[in-house]
């Protein structure tokens, strides 16, 4: 994956998108937010920034690069708690994953994964999150979906 094309191919996720999340902890919470995605410095970055409702989830600036090296994405996540962390992430143009299995700025007191796949019209984005405590047994630990607004 050359670095042109794999940011061409990010492309799909500029734009303003509402999210809604199910967190089988908080049964009875509706959880909304929202998420835009923008181009930045000379489109060499694709920006995140994400607004959420639910007092316990906070608000975060993401930073996705290409990792050449990889064929693949690195993105950089700070959050308003003070927590930074870098994901390792794929994108093939429908299926988008992020994984964090490895000590970073954070110590690594879990594992996360996200896997959420675009629909045909490249309008809404289905996934989970999963959550690793002891190294070997992955679980569910929450759905979320995005549908472009912009």
């Amino acid at each position: 994956m050359g670095g042109t094309d794999a940011l061409e191919r990010l492309e799909v996720f500029v734009g303003a998108w509402n999210l809604e999340a199910s967190f089988p902890r908080f049964p009875d919470v509706e959880v909304r937010a929202r998420t835009d995605f923008e181009w930045v410095l000379d489109r060499q970055f694709l920006l995140q920034r994400a607004e959420i409702s639910l007092p316990e989830a906070p608000d975060g600036l993401m930073v996705i690069a290409v990792d050449a090296d990889r064929d693949a994405y690195t993105q950089h996540y700070f959050d308003s708690r003070g927590v930074v962390r870098t994901y390792q992430m794929t994108f093939d143009g429908r299926v988008w994953t992020l994984t964090r299995e490895s000590p970073d700025f954070s110590p690594l007191d879990f594992s996360q994964r996200f896997t959420g796949t675009f629909d045909d019209n490249g309008t809404t984005i289905r996934g989970q999150w999963e959550i690793c405590h002891d190294g070997t047994n992955w679980e569910h630990d929450f759905d979320l979906t995005y549908s472009k607004i912009e």
